[in-house]
């Protein structure tokens, strides 16, 4: 029987004698997915609403049409629920959540349409590394938008509260409102 052993190349040795250069790849960072995320969130905004293009939704932000922020605020809370989810293998779930419109103002047809966008980040276990990354895509966040609205007074995008196991299971502080049945909150990504 032959010994094929000998007849085996390395793929990369080969690659390396050919002078094949081999892609880069590197994981996003916080700016450049930023800027992909409203990219994409004006664009989802333009679609729903009907509108010729993200100039349009960049005019309606500024003027605070309450339509355009919803639109735009779903879709950046879908894929920052995503990024995180790609980013930590601890992240279960993510929800969004609007508590900031009083009773008065929804009666009343009047909802409020203000930054931050609330989420609620359920995890296996809560992790420093998993705040610093929330912490940089919220600056990365403020930064690009105020650079695509001229809006520059915003201090925060992100209102993100982490909840692990324990606290869901015991119904301790947001945990608590992952099962409410007064004030649920709407899932954008789950594992």
């Amino acid at each position: 029987m032959k010994d094929r052993s000998a007849d085996y190349t390395n793929p990369t040795d080969t690659m390396a004698r050919a002078h094949v250069d081999l892609p880069h790849f590197r994981l996003p960072d916080a700016d450049s997915t930023a800027e992909i995320i409203l990219a994409k969130a004006m664009e989802f905004c333009a679609h729903k609403m009907g509108l010729s293009g993200t100039q349009d939704v960049f005019t309606r932000l500024r003027q605070g049409d309450a339509n355009a922020c919803k639109y735009c605020h779903y879709s950046v809370a879908k894929q920052v629920a995503a990024s995180l989810g790609m980013l930590d293998e601890n992240v279960k779930s993510v929800y969004i959540i609007d508590y900031d419109a009083t009773p008065e103002d929804l009666c009343f047809g009047q909802e409020t349409k203000t930054l931050p966008i609330h989420l609620i980040v359920w995890t296996e276990r809560k992790t420093q590394a998993l705040d610093a990354l929330v912490e940089s895509l919220d600056d990365a966040l403020v930064h690009r938008y105020a650079e695509m609205t001229s809006l520059h007074k915003l201090a925060h995008m992100l209102d993100v509260q982490v909840v692990d196991d324990a606290d869901v299971k015991d119904r301790i502080g947001y945990g608590a409102m992952l099962s409410s049945l007064y004030q649920q909150p709407i899932q954008v990504w789950e594992r």
